[in-house]
């Protein structure tokens, strides 16, 4: 699968016009209706200007091919954080409701019957042991109730950023996720001390993942050579930068090293007596230019192996 195509289809395509001639004229095409753009991210060719201009040095950073599966990796964990909020936030909303009434006794025995019977038409049954926690809420204190609240609904933002972060691919939100996640890690151990389950087995496996999948990927906190070698492989690997290494391979197949140029031995032939050199006469000064149209396309067809195609104007005679 070309996870740079599946990208651009889903969010559109990313040109940039460089200033240097000799990669500007191997992002760009041109036809008889429309100029056209290689994008930087999936390598097509797309009518319209470009998305922006300058140097090669400050083109964006794409993210392409493995990149972008690693964010749909990411994506996940970010799914996992959002259920997280979603299940801090009503509990959060719970307790506050509980909290601000008048008579906390009074609000539970109302709304227990209706949890029950929500329960029981999705299939499951609420125990006594459960009820049992239920009614020692009714010996919490108001005061207390709010604090625990205020804990909760910190976790449920904790949680909303963190999926956010992690939606977004971002080297902040990367940080942040891998810091509030690696703060956790000691509490689940000392939970998984008390009690081994299931559910804390799993959730500490996702979050240890988690981490080191961060630190390893993303190269945080400087491994594998920091945000330095992290962006440089991006630009390794960018359409720019394989511009530049055609662009190297087209010179040395035109003019590999070692050889003379045809206009050589007349110049060395019109070098006067003191070894000046005369200027060149209208027929070299011409050649250069003629040249620029027709030897890039012999050198593109023998680096591609393609047959090279001439467009002829139709209204030469000829």
């Amino acid at each position: 699968m070309d996870w740079s195509l599946y990208r651009c289809g889903r969010v559109g395509h990313i040109t940039y016009a460089p200033e240097e001639p000799h990669l500007l004229e191997h992002v760009r095409g041109q036809t008889g209706a429309a100029e056209l753009w290689q994008c930087l991210r999936c390598g097509t060719y797309v009518t319209g200007g470009p998305h922006g201009s300058g140097p090669a040095d400050a083109a964006p950073a794409v993210r392409r091919g493995k990149q972008i599966r690693s964010d749909l990796f990411l994506k996940l964990f970010a799914i996992e954080r959002g259920i997280r909020f979603v299940i801090f936030g009503a509990v959060a909303y719970g307790i506050w409701r509980f909290s601000n009434s008048n008579s906390i006794a009074q609000a539970i025995n109302k709304d227990l019957p209706i949890v029950r019977t929500f329960a029981r038409q999705l299939g499951f049954t609420l125990n006594h042991a459960l009820l049992d926690r239920i009614h020692s809420l009714l010996h919490v204190s108001s005061s207390n109730l709010r604090l625990l609240a205020f804990a909760i609904t910190g976790l449920a933002v904790v949680s909303a950023v963190e999926a956010f972060a992690l939606w977004q691919a971002k080297r902040w939100g990367e940080y942040f996720a891998m810091i509030v996640t690696s703060l956790g890690l000691p509490f689940e151990v000392y939970e998984l001390s008390k009690a081994v389950t299931v559910t804390k087995l799993v959730l500490f496996a996702l979050n240890l993942l988690l981490v080191g999948y961060l630190v390893y990927t993303r190269r945080l906190l400087g491994a594998r050579g920091g945000k330095e070698a992290y962006e440089a492989k991006l630009r390794a690997d960018s359409v720019l930068d394989e511009a530049e290494k055609a662009a190297a391979a087209l010179r040395a197949a035109i003019r590999p090293a070692g050889t003379v140029s045809a206009e050589a031995p007349a110049a060395a032939d019109a070098a006067g007596p003191a070894g000046q050199v005369a200027p060149p006469g209208p027929a070299a000064q011409k050649e250069p230019a003629e040249r620029t149209g027709a030897v890039p396309l012999a050198g593109r067809a023998a680096l591609t192996g393609e047959s090279p195609t001439i467009r002829r104007d139709p209204t030469d005679p000829a």
